[in-house]
């Protein structure tokens, strides 16, 4: 925010007119306050100037409203017609099969001729199993005969050592702090280059449409890399701190929602980064030199520290940066978007 000018002149008029010939802009967007008023005095006696205080309006606040606004409503458009796609393919999918056909009656199988026969059949079956129990019991009278013997039963301090030692790796195993969580491999979509340039082509279109609506004047460049799958957005223009926003949040958010557009309809999953000004290498620079201090803080104090809440993004590089560290460790905890990574001396 630019400092206040002092400025005297005949009038307050005139002083406005002043103070926006040297700061270079027009009367709206001036912020002025009158120190003076202009005096006339008698016959010129006791005439007094006016004077003013006067600087460039800030004009980042009302911006960053018509961002939100832009975005918030860019972002209903595309959920809505996601949830649209969705429904056509559930219609689609719950479209009945073609009933299957009838199947033949079963054919009735013919009545015994003779039901003593059957009775006989089973009186049978009844008599071999008796002998089979009959010949177990033997079997195991025999054995305990010959001076077989049970296991000895574990002696009961023995049992109440395995049982607490039981107890003990259970609850180790729910205080083992949670590391992040491994994701599944995305696949890199296999596109022809007319599907990159329609890629390109939307991201820029979104782009301007939410620039043009702020009355942003900027230059986008893109580029894809199809190894990875991923797709370089680079935005330049005038006053981009309030496109990057507190943290990079509000870059984050831009950059998602254009996710959600290059996204549609593809048979995999593309990458966005968007950046502007180089701020995403400033900002891992940063978050590294944060993770060095904090490991040294728990070092010296041997307690562990608690981060602010970060994005996954952001959370890699703290775990990256103090991956090698002989003496800490890191891992996360608690839900998104409040999780948050915790730096904690290893057991030795």
């Amino acid at each position: 925010m630019s400092q206040f000018i002092e400025i005297t002149d005949k009038t307050v008029d005139e002083a406005i007119t002043t103070a926006c010939r040297k700061l270079g802009v027009t009367s709206s967007k001036l912020e002025f306050e009158i120190i003076q008023r202009e005096k006339a005095g008698f016959l010129g006696i006791g005439a007094k100037p006016a004077i003013i205080k006067a600087r460039i309006k800030d004009t980042s606040n009302h911006t960053q409203e018509i961002l939100d606004k832009v975005m918030e409503k860019a972002g209903k458009k595309i959920e809505k017609e996601a949830s649209a796609t969705d429904k056509k393919s559930a219609v689609k999918e719950e479209k009945p099969a073609p009933a299957a056909p009838a199947a033949p009656a079963a054919s009735v199988a013919p009545a015994a001729p003779d039901a003593p026969a059957k009775e006989e059949q089973g009186e049978e079956k009844r008599e071999h199993r008796r002998r089979n129990r009959k010949g177990r019991r033997s079997g195991r009278k025999e054995g305990f005969a010959e001076g077989s013997e049970k296991a000895p039963r574990a002696p009961r301090a023995d049992r109440a050592a395995a049982e607490e030692q039981a107890q003990v790796s259970e609850e180790e195993k729910s205080a083992r702090p949670a590391q992040e969580p491994r994701k599944k491999p995305v696949v890199v979509p296999q596109l022809t280059q007319e599907q990159i340039d329609e890629i390109k082509q939307k991201a820029h279109a979104f782009l301007m449409d939410v620039f043009g609506a702020m009355n942003m004047e900027v230059e986008i460049k893109e580029d894809y890399n199809s190894e990875k799958g991923l797709l370089m957005i680079n935005i330049e223009g005038d006053d981009m701190g309030i496109l990057i926003g507190k943290r990079g949040q509000t870059l984050d958010s831009l950059q998602y929602l254009v996710s959600l557009i290059v996204n549609k309809g593809i048979d995999g999953y593309i990458h966005v980064k968007a950046d502007t000004e180089n701020y995403r290498e400033r900002r891992r620079k940063t978050l590294e030199n944060l993770a060095r201090n904090i490991a040294f803080k728990v070092k010296k104090t041997r307690r562990p520290v608690a981060l602010e809440p970060m994005n996954p993004y952001e959370r890699r590089i703290i775990h990256s940066a103090l991956q090698g560290d002989k003496f800490v460790t890191t891992y996360s905890e608690g839900e998104e978007p409040n999780r948050k990574v915790i730096v904690t001396l290893k057991k030795q």
